[in-house]
C-alpha cells in the first residue's frame, strides 16, 4: 500500500454515508457476467463515480455500481490488475466495504477449470488460493489501525461459510484451489500444467488480492467460482 492509502480509503468511506436503516454486515463483489444480479437486489444505488478515489471499471459486464441494502451491500464491478490499476485500486472496494460495516465478504468470479471433474457451468467453492500474479496488495507501509504486518493466511476461506453456501444451494458444491495470474492473456497450456502440479483446480485473474486484504482486515470470506470453460490444454 502506498503511504497515502489510509487517507484515500477514509475519503472513499466518507463519501458513502449510510442512511437510517442501512447496517450492512455482508458484502458481495460480483465477478464477470454477474452484473445482472444487481437488478434483483433491493437497495440504494451509488455509482462508482460518486465514490471519492474510485476508478471506473473498463471491462464489459462490470457496471461500476454499488448497491446498499439494509443488511448487505453489493459491488457491481471490480478493478482488475490487468486493466492497469495499481493494487491499491484493486483492493480499495474491500476497504470501503469494511468501512461500511461489512465483516463477511462474498467474492465471485468467472474461472477456467483445471480439475478434470469440473464442467463448464459448475459453481465451485474456493477453499484456498495460490497467488501467481507477481504482486501483493499489502506490499508497502502498513497503516495503523488496519491489520497486522504479517497476516495469517491459513484460514482465509471460511469453511463454515462454505457449509452455508451448500445448504443454500441444496446440493453438494465442489471445492477447489484458485490460482490467480495477472493477465490479461489467458494462460498457456504449460502454465496450466504448472498450476495443476502446484495443486490448483481453478485459474483466473482476480479475487486473490481482495481475499488477502479481507483476511488482513479480519473479515470472513466465501469465494464462488463459475467455471466458464476448461483451461488451456485440459
Amino acid at each position: 500500500m502506498n503511504r497515502n492509502f489510509a487517507r484515500r480509503a477514509a475519503a472513499a468511506i466518507r463519501s458513502v454515508p449510510l442512511r437510517t436503516g442501512e447496517k450492512p454486515s455482508v458484502g458481495v463483489i460480483l465477478g464477470s457476467g454477474l452484473g445482472p444480479f444487481l437488478d434483483s437486489f433491493a437497495g440504494r444505488t451509488v455509482p462508482y463515480r460518486r465514490i471519492r478515489g474510485f476508478p471506473q471499471p473498463t471491462v464489459e459486464g462490470h457496471q461500476g455500481l454499488l448497491k446498499i441494502g439494509t443488511r448487505a451491500v453489493v459491488a457491481g464491478g471490480r478493478f482488475h490488475y490487468y486493466e492497469g490499476w495499481s493494487m491499491d485500486e484493486v483492493v480499495l472496494p474491500v476497504f470501503l466495504l469494511h468501512g461500511l460495516g461489512v465483516r463477511t465478504l462474498v467474492l465471485t468470479n468467472a474461472a477456467g477449470g483445471i480439475n478434470r471433474t469440473y464442467r463448464a457451468g459448475d459453481l465451485v467453492l474456493i477453499r484456498d488460493h495460490i497467488n501467481l500474479m507477481g504482486a501483493h496488495p499489502l506490499r508497502g507501509p502498513n497503516p495503523k489501525g488496519f491489520g497486522p504486518r504479517f497476516p495469517d493466511m491459513s484460514r482465509t476461506w471460511d469453511p463454515s461459510l462454505r457449509g452455508i453456501a451448500r445448504e443454500a444451494a441444496g446440493t453438494e458444491l465442489p471445492e477447489g484451489v484458485y490460482a490467480a495470474f495477472s493477465g490479461p492473456s489467458y494462460e498457456t497450456p504449460a502454465e496450466v500444467r504448472m498450476a495443476e502440479r502446484m495443486g490448483a483446480d481453478l485459474v483466473g485473474m482476480s479475487t486473490v488480492p481482495e481475499a488477502i486484504v479481507a483476511a488482513y482486515l479480519g473479515m470472513r470470506v466465501l469465494g464462488i467460482s463459475c467455471v466458464t470453460n476448461m483451461a488451456a490444454g485440459i
